[in-house]
């Protein structure tokens, strides 16, 4: 069997690979545009990958070709289609990464809330040798304790931060993307209601038609201008030139978002104006990258290329 990862840098260089060479040839490449994924796929049995496209430009030379893996739950990259017309099957991941992403949603709305980018400059600034305060009450916070979080996307990621934010005190609503969701022990309100009432808004849907520029200028008109919001969804549910525009007038107070419309970061995102860490943190879209994260990933997709051939029987 050969196995052919197509974009290996995707998944750090950090995880053990040496299960996949035990099954066989494994041929790893950092990144492979269109053009060479057509090349390096020609006598793979299976292709491993995050963002390349598949379909016939990239794999119609690839005579061998008998599973797909997408080390992702996002299969937008596939053209279903096509693998159907040639008995090509394909996986995909779902539920490696939710403790890590809950986790990052804590990471990200303590370091806004608590403004801690103010209190490290602070301190790393030397305002803080020999002040006459012990103390310093320049930038008010409160205790997330009593506050309302808001979960756009109550999925499986979704529930796990509920959860989190419940044994923090907060209570918690929900509105539901697709109309459908309801989950025993949290209430379930309509998208307005819920950017009215939260304190915290945070993100954690996938793209949909539903979901598309969700959070536009109405959107952030209608919430509390003490609200914090974060995205660990996708960055096309949030317009960006809205979420701008909102910070700078001082709409809300905060935001902080793992994901981006285009990645990585366009020079035309109207988000790079503001320079601000208390107002504003992006991170790379990190979330999901947690070493046990990566780890378990990687090994849920081997258990699969076993299952596939039947590998695991004596």
């Amino acid at each position: 069997m050969k196995i052919v990862f197509l974009d290996a840098k995707s998944i750090g260089e950090d995880i053990d690979l040496s299960g996949y060479e035990a099954l066989g040839e494994v041929v790893k490449y950092d990144f492979s545009t269109p053009q060479e994924a057509s090349e390096r796929v020609v006598d793979a049995d299976v292709i491993v990958l995050n963002k390349v496209p598949v379909n016939q430009e990239t794999i119609g030379k690839a005579k061998n070709l008998k599973l797909v893996c997408v080390t992702a739950t996002g299969t937008n990259n596939l053209h279903k289609e096509y693998l159907d017309s040639r008995g090509i099957a394909w996986r995909n991941v779902a539920g490696y990464s939710t403790e890590s992403v809950a986790q990052h949603t804590f990471a990200m709305l303590f370091y806004l809330l608590e403004h801690l980018p103010y209190y490290d400059a602070y301190v790393k600034t030397e305002k803080y040798v020999e002040d006459r305060m012990f103390t310093h009450f320049d930038r008010k916070f409160s205790e997330i304790y009593g506050m309302t979080w808001g979960i756009i996307g109550m999925g499986a990621i979704g529930r796990r931060v509920a959860e989190l934010a419940k044994l923090f005190g907060c209570q918690v609503v929900y509105y539901s993307t697709t109309g459908k969701n309801n989950q025993p022990g949290y209430e379930r309100v309509s998208f307005e209601d819920l950017l009215e009432q939260a304190d915290i808004v945070s993100v954690h849907a996938p793209l949909t038609a539903e979901t598309e520029n969700l959070m536009d200028r109405v959107a952030f008109l209608r919430m509390k201008k003490s609200a914090i919001f974060l995205n660990l969804g996708r960055g096309p549910i949030v317009s960006e030139q809205a979420l701008a525009d909102a910070l700078e007038a001082g709409e809300i107070r905060a935001a902080g978002l793992d994901v981006l419309c285009e990645e990585p970061m366009s020079r035309e995102n109207p988000l790079r104006r503001i320079k601000d860490s208390d107002r504003l943190l992006i991170t790379p879209h990190i979330a999901w990258a947690s070493l046990e994260a990566r780890t378990r990933l990687m090994e849920i997709i081997l258990g699969q290329i076993k299952e596939f051939f039947d590998l695991d029987k004596p």
